[in-house]
């Protein structure tokens, strides 16, 4: 009977540096009895998250059951990519009881839900729930979640104006599409803070959510799986800026992949990190460096000119190479003028 049971799924949907990796961490850590696989999805060429995760591989999440797609938004590669990772995670010789899926920042959540409707899946998958997150900080500062009446004033004065920007599309489609929004990095928005990102959070949802402060991942995970949603069968509840459209793309952003060559001083190469966000309003910043004289690579993450950086794990055999992607709007792309930075080179 236990083969009629469909095996749920968590789709973990937030902006670019939420803390969706950092949330999984700590489910994979915190498994309550559950053997889990986790499909990580990039948006550019690197692995960095799916490197972080395999690196918390363990029994409970063996290496095995960690996949990455690196070829594109989740959403967009259903056929090719989506569909025959989660049926060879059902292959597996013990079948995982539940999968994590952290889609990439840029994702439309709504699109991959109508995946799980593929008749392959249908009959042994169900989504569990949708987990948004949210920076406290960032919603707070109302950088991803405009004023709505003062948008449709400007618009009723000018039909002209492009009413939303693509991450403010972005940002209300993952809290529309959630069934619990996690308001991360609490600790750095403070009381204050976190307040004025749940008033915008409630403003935005098309309905009552479940609203949780958390910092560095931390959730009691009993909150987040178990939720029994069936999100694939609940898409009219959840509203999409994209509901009509045939599909969607992310042409609205680019990424590139930037490689270094060792480096001395990360606290240098953080400031420069930094100084991107602040001049050429680059988004994420993300990848490992070597750093002379360490033997460990140093992880680098990066949401605006917020920088966290770390040494992860030896280097052992692998390359000594400094790789960092580089998300931002397609507009705000000059790979020289990166490049420029990132080396120290002098304009």
């Amino acid at each position: 009977m236990s083969d009629l049971v469909k095996t749920p799924v968590t789709v973990i949907t937030g902006f670019l540096g939420s803390g969706k990796t950092t949330l999984i961490r700590h489910l994979m850590q915190n498994p309550q009895g559950l053997r889990l696989a986790v499909i990580v999805n990039e948006f550019g060429t690197m692995g960095v998250d799916g490197d972080i995760l395999k690196g918390c591989a363990d029994e409970s999440c063996p290496a095995e059951n960690i996949m990455e797609l690196s070829n594109g938004c989740i959403c967009c590669t259903v056929a090719d990519d989506f569909i025959p990772t989660l049926e060879a995670l059902m292959a597996l010789p013990q079948k995982p009881d539940h999968i994590l899926i952290e889609t990439s920042g840029l994702a439309l959540p709504k699109p991959l839900l109508k995946a799980f409707d593929w008749p392959a899946i249908r009959s042994r998958i169900t989504v569990d729930g949708v987990i948004a997150l949210a920076d406290a900080e960032a919603v707070a500062a109302g950088r991803f979640a405009p004023d709505v009446a003062a948008v449709d004033a400007q618009r009723a004065a000018d039909d002209s104006l492009d009413h939303e920007t693509p991450l403010s599309e972005v940002f209300e489609d993952q809290i529309a599409c959630a069934d619990v929004v996690l308001l991360t990095k609490a600790d750095l928005a403070g009381e204050t803070g976190v307040a004025a990102a749940r008033r915008v959070i409630e403003a935005e949802a098309p309905r009552p959510l479940p609203i949780l402060t958390i910092t560095e991942g931390a959730v009691d995970p009993r909150l987040i799986l178990g939720l029994g949603k069936a999100a694939e069968d609940d898409l009219d509840a959840r509203p999409s800026h994209h509901d009509g459209a045939d599909d969607h793309e992310h042409e609205d952003f680019d990424t590139l992949v930037i490689e270094l060559p060792e480096i001395t001083d990360p606290a240098d190469l953080a400031d420069r990190i930094a100084l991107l966000a602040a001049e050429q309003n680059i988004l994420r910043v993300k990848g490992h460096v070597a750093v002379a004289g360490k033997p460990m690579r140093l992880l680098v993450q990066a949401v605006g000119a917020r920088v966290r950086h770390q040494y992860d794990r030896p280097w052992g055999t692998a390359p000594r190479r400094s790789r960092l992607v580089v998300i931002a709007e397609h507009d705000d792309v000059n790979e020289a003028a990166i490049r420029a930075v990132l080396e120290g080179v002098p304009a």
